[in-house]
């Protein structure tokens, strides 16, 4: 049993070192996830994010730029140690400078022979109070799939990101985006046998939103299951102001408007209760792609790689596989017109959305058929 400079912090929640946690399960996970933008489709859209898997004794990171039709990857994976201090992974590192409120996320250039074509150091400053989501429970025959705790929040970025050579100065006003920290259980590592599981042919029909506006934010989750019922829902503005304290709003509605041929969203209508939402699609992040997000069988999150690997990937839009396109969400980039008592606002961030699988309200019967093929638009 060994110690690590944490477990001198009164912050344990087991008779056990801080570096265990409360259960066996292998797909115990801890997670950083960051969006950064600079509201424009022809800026650089950066996504990058840390894992820690106690139970499976690995860490590692991503970060995945869409810049213009390219999205150049990094990423990196290594043996977990005993210091949960410790969010480095090869060139990748985290520092929190100031909890819940400011992250310095850096990416090295040019570690020994791996080439990803990605370079930062930026700093994240909340700009809302961070706040936690509705927890998410799951059970498939019995086993809990996901039990999960996730807070998040906007704000703004400052530094530098350089992108196949080029290097744009994050001015912390026209640079912001989003960041989540959940933690729990889900699905991760090596993938295991189906056995019965292999018989549901369940849907996930997911839809999540982070939207920063002038004085507030807005963050709300909706997933539902093939049915169109509800399986996590809720929604809150967070005041910039913290002594506004966080409102619960709702029940979500949605009108989602898909791209022929696809499932992807080209704009929707999202009404909380009294508020209606207006998104328009700016830029699509397809983030799955190379990152762990299950769409390489060779790198999922938390699959033991070695003591420490180092790859770049890259990938043209117009080529990526369209069937693969399919069973991961998109990570869009959105502008959003708020009404709420005939009053209206602007805001941009994030728009995730992914309809996977059968979703009857959707009109999808399966995992492959698309929005054309349901001639709904005639």
């Amino acid at each position: 049993m060994s110690l690590s400079p944490f477990d001198d912090y009164p912050i344990h929640q087991i008779a056990d070192v801080v570096r265990h946690v409360g259960t066996s399960d292998r797909n115990f996970y801890d997670r950083y996830y960051f969006g950064c933008h600079g509201g424009r489709a022809d800026l650089p859209y950066l996504i990058t994010g840390l894992g820690v898997y106690p139970n499976l004794g690995v860490t590692d990171a991503f970060a995945s730029v869409r810049n213009g039709d390219d999205i150049v990857v990094f990423r990196a994976s290594r043996a977990l140690g005993d210091d949960r201090a410790d969010l480095t992974v090869g060139p990748y590192r985290i520092e929190v400078v100031e909890g819940l409120k400011k992250v310095r996320v850096i990416l090295e250039p040019g570690w020994h022979d791996a080439t990803y074509d990605i370079s930062f150091d930026l700093t994240y400053t909340g700009e809302i109070p961070a706040s936690l989501e509705p927890g998410h429970y799951q059970r498939q025959l019995g086993r809990v799939m996901f039990d999960t705790s996730r807070f998040a929040q906007t704000g703004t970025w400052t530094g530098q990101l350089t992108i196949d050579g080029t290097t744009h100065e994050l001015d912390g006003v026209n640079w912001s985006g989003n960041r989540d920290r959940s933690w729990g259980i889900r699905p991760v590592g090596e993938g295991e046998p189906a056995g019965r599981r292999a018989t549901l042919a369940g849907g996930f029909f997911w839809l999540y939103n982070v939207i920063s506006f002038p004085q507030y934010s807005i963050v709300f989750i909706n997933q539902e299951d093939e049915h169109g019922n509800k399986v996590v829902s809720g929604a809150r503005r967070v005041w910039r102001d913290p002594s506004k304290g966080i409102e619960e709003l709702g029940p979500i509605a949605h009108d989602i408007t898909l791209i022929p041929g696809t499932r992807e969203a080209r704009s929707a209508v999202v009404t909380l209760g009294d508020i209606t939402i207006t998104a328009d699609i700016v830029l699509p992040h397809y983030f799955g792609f190379g990152t762990g997000y299950g769409l390489d069988p060779d790198w999922r999150h938390g699959m033991w790689q070695g003591d420490l690997v180092v790859q770049g990937k890259r990938y043209k839009t117009a080529e990526l596989d369209a069937t693969l396109k399919l069973l991961c969400p998109v990570d869009n980039l959105a502008t959003f017109r708020l009404i709420e008592n005939g009053v209206e606002t602007h805001g941009s961030g994030l728009f995730e959305f992914g309809p996977i699988g059968p979703h009857k309200p959707s009109g999808f019967t399966g995992f492959v058929d698309t929005h054309q093929e349901r001639d709904s638009d005639s």
